[in-house]
Parts: structure tokens; sequence; C-alpha cells
């Protein structure tokens, strides 16, 4: 390829790294009001105070959702989960992804526009800025160079950061607190005994906050975020999007608000620009559907105030689908195209997955047990009367409850299960969201079966007693004995 022009002369370097790197351009979204605002502001403040409020409730006197990894532990109120139960995380994973893809395929991003954590903690940064700067055009002209620095604009930009870092650090210290005891982590932080990998996160995410949040903004969306590439394989024409009606508001144009835009060969576009000023990714939505687009829909709002002032209907930028727009239907005869295939395939799966996530957990037993045989002893003689071999039983107690563990052994005539000092096993007490690693002897009489590998299998009844209920939890576990030649 020549870096020469068509006439022959040579193109500048920077010319051509211009074309090839984008440029990032500071955006400086416009506040807006209106329906999808208002959804915006409820979703941001539910989401946040789930977000800070869950570590501070507690549960049978611990933190109710907590998730221990030093215990490995998770604690999610009532429910206990083990490394073992990793079956769970993946089906939620699972669930997760397919959710994803069904609000996708009906309505886009709506996860974008409206739970994002990169979506929300924009939306609470900009807020401050806006309080502490001004809105749009303020903020432009504080920015510029005709505003000097001085003590004033020192002012505003301190103020802005300190209330930016005073929420990034408080974010930083609500996610650690959902893995170490948020009182516990509080406390450290007090008497600044905080530890190193506790020190090294809170600062990692603070600040991981702080710059996403407050710098990067739409350059997490457009260019980190994996969803924003792949969103156009889960779209059709019969998906609910951010959309310009094109056919309405082409060719535009500004005119006298008393004049008739029909006769001027207008559409209901006025090209005030606003939809592009409000929106948090600074695209132009009128140029059709682009992978920068969120789907807060801040330009709807905008738009419909303008086409109010116009005297103009609303819904030239509106949720509608590809469909709709080039057979001029209305959503509600649109509507009627939201169960496609693809979107019963996606709600079946979720059915049957949700279905079965549910079944397992109303009926999972909390006690678990893993029979080890010791293998540096396989079977030994005992004063030539018993013949022992060894096991390492693993009991765990996944409820809040206090168990009486009971240990039987069955397969041999004669079975005998005994403890390192030689005692009777009888019954074993497991505290409540505990586990136990309790070597035991398993005996039988010398000659009262032939040499050989025999199957056995261990009964374990637990007596679990929840407030004045006895429930009874039973486990049967698979082993072998072996008698030598």
């Amino acid at each position: 390829m020549s870096n020469h022009s068509p006439i022959g002369k040579p193109i500048p370097i920077d010319v051509i790294e211009e074309s090839l790197y984008e440029i990032r351009r500071k955006i400086y979204p416009r506040s807006v009001s209106g329906l999808f605002a208002r959804w915006r502001l409820i979703l941001v403040f539910a989401t946040q105070l789930l977000f800070y409020g869950l570590p501070w409730i507690s549960w049978n006197d611990r933190q109710a959702v907590l998730f221990d990894l030093i215990q490995r532990k998770f604690y999610i109120f009532g429910l206990v989960l083990w490394p073992q139960d990793v079956i769970y995380l993946t089906l939620l994973l699972i669930l997760s992804a397919l959710a994803l893809f069904l609000f996708t395929a009906i309505a886009g991003r709506l996860f974008c526009g409206y739970a994002c954590p990169q979506t929300v903690y924009t939306e609470i940064f900009m807020w401050i800025e806006r309080k502490v700067e001004g809105d749009r055009f303020a903020r432009i002209r504080l920015d510029g160079e005709e505003w000097p620095w001085g003590i004033h604009k020192w002012r505003l930009k301190i103020t802005k950061h300190f209330l930016w870092l005073l929420i990034a650090f408080w974010t930083g210290f609500t996610f650690i607190g959902y893995f170490t005891p948020i009182e516990t982590l509080g406390a450290a932080i007090l008497h600044l005994s905080l530890g190193p990998w506790q020190t090294f996160w809170l600062c990692f995410y603070s600040f991981a906050t702080w710059g996403n949040a407050g710098f990067m903004r739409e350059q997490v969306c457009k260019y980190m975020c994996p969803y924003a590439r792949f969103q156009s394989v889960m779209v059709d024409k019969d998906t609910f999007l951010v959309t310009y009606d094109k056919v309405r508001g082409e060719p535009r144009g500004s005119r006298n608000k008393s004049a008739d835009h029909t006769t001027l060969g207008l559409g209901d576009c006025v090209d005030c620009s606003i939809c592009v000023q409000v929106c948090p990714t600074g695209i132009d939505i009128r140029d059709g559907l682009q992978y920068m687009c969120i789907g807060c829909g801040a330009c709807i709002d905008a738009c419909d105030q303008v086409m109010e002032k116009v005297d103009y209907p609303k819904g030239l930028i509106r949720y509608t689908t590809e469909r709709a727009i080039e057979e001029k239907e209305t959503n509600q005869s649109a509507i009627r195209h939201i169960l496609r295939p693809r979107v019963l395939i996606y709600i079946a799966f979720i059915t049957v997955l949700t279905s079965a996530f549910l079944i397992s957990l109303v009926t999972r037993n909390p006690l678990r047990v893993d029979v080890m045989r010791d293998r540096g002893a396989l079977a030994r003689e005992v004063d030539g009367v018993r013949i022992e071999n060894i096991y390492r039983i693993q009991i765990m107690n996944a409820s809040e409850n206090n168990m009486n563990v009971q240990l039987k052994a069955s397969g041999l005539s004669d079975l005998r299960i005994l403890n390192s000092q030689g005692e009777l096993v009888t019954e074993i007490a497991v505290g409540p969201a505990s586990n136990l690693l309790i070597p035991v002897k398993l005996s039988t009489t010398v000659g009262a079966h032939e040499p050989g590998n025999y199957p056995i299998h261990f009964d374990v009844i637990g007596k679990e007693v929840s407030g004045s209920e006895l429930i009874i939890r039973t486990r049967d576990e698979k082993s072998s004995f072996i008698i030598p030649r």
C-alpha cells in the first residue's frame, strides 16, 4: 500500500495513524429525565441497596451471605455449601448465561443499560460529577482551555475525586466483606491491622471502581466488554431495541415550529442532536443499530421531550423491532412475535434447569460421608483373635444444627467399629456447619471368613435437632474389607 494520495502527494504520517486508531474524545453526557431515566434510577438504587446491604444482615449469629474461602464454606442465609457442592455454582452460571441470552433475544442489552456494574457505577459517578461541576456545557467549559487552573477549578476537581474515591473505597470494602466477615474487616481497618491480601484486594477493587466508572466509562463497554461483540448473533428482526424510525424521521433538518414540515419535504427529526448529547457512549442512534449502544433509553427520553415541544407524536426513537419499522406495525402488533422458536427454547432450558436446581436444593442431604481406606496398612491380625482394617471417615454436617452421628457396618458377620484407642464407636457429635475426620478400625473374628476382598457398607445415621423437631439423616457408603491369607 502506498503512502501517497491519488494526486501523488505524500500523506503525513500523523494522518495515517489517526485513520488507523480512533483518538478518544471525552464524552459529556447531558442529564435527562423521563420514564427510562426513572427506571435507571430505580435499578441503581435497588442493586446498590442489595450489594451494600447484604453483608450487614445477620443469620444464626453469623453473616447471612459469606463466602468463607479460608474455611471453604459458602453461607447463603440458611444454606451452607461446601466445595463438593460446586455443581450448584455450575448450574447458577448456566442459568445466568441462558437468562442473558433470553433477555437479549427479547429486548437487547437490558442488562447493560440498567443492571451492569459498569453502567450502575458510571451512573453514580456521573451524578456526582453533575452535582459538583454542573451539567454538560458547564463541564465542557470547566475542562476547556479558556478556564485556567485556579482555586475554584481545583476545589471542584478535588471535591469530585474525593467523593469518587469515597464511594470506590466503600465499594471495595463491601466486596471484600463478602469473603471476610465485614464487621471483622471494619475493625481491622480501624485498628490498622489489615492483612496483606485484604489490603491488596481493597486497594485493587477501589482503584478499579474509581478508574472504570470515573475515567474509562464507555471505553469498557465499547472495547473491553465481550458481550458487545456477540450480541448481534442473539438479536433478530423481532428483538425490541432502541431504534430510530428512519421512515418517519428522514429527511431530517431544522425548521420553524410553526412551519409545516411536510410541505418542506422534511421528516419529524429536527436534527437537534440532543439524542447524541445524552448518550453515555456518545453514539448517534440515527445511524442505526450499533454494538456500542447499551440500550439505556436515554435518547428515547430526550427525543420524546423534543417531540412534545414541537407538537409532534412521541416515539421517533423508541423500543421497537426492525420488523415493526419495516412493516409500519405498532408495538402491540410486534409483541405477537416475541414467543418465537429461540425464545421458547431458552425458556424451556431455563425452566428445566431451574426446576432441577430447586428440587436438588430442597432434597439435599446435609449429612455427607466420605470413607477412605488407610493405604499404609491394608489388613492386620490382632492377638490371633481379630482381623482389622483401618479407615478414615470424614463426616460433614452441612446444616446449622448439632448432629449426633451413629456408625454401623454391614457385609460381614461380627463387624465392630473401634476408635484409635480400641474403644467401641457408638455415637459421634458433629457441630453445625463443621466436619470431622476420624480414624476407625473395623474388625471381625479370625477364621470366620475365607481370605479375600469383601464388599461392605458403612451405614451412617445422623440425628439433627432443629428446635423441638428431630430430623433423621442417613447415608450408605460402600467400601471393602480385606482378609489376608
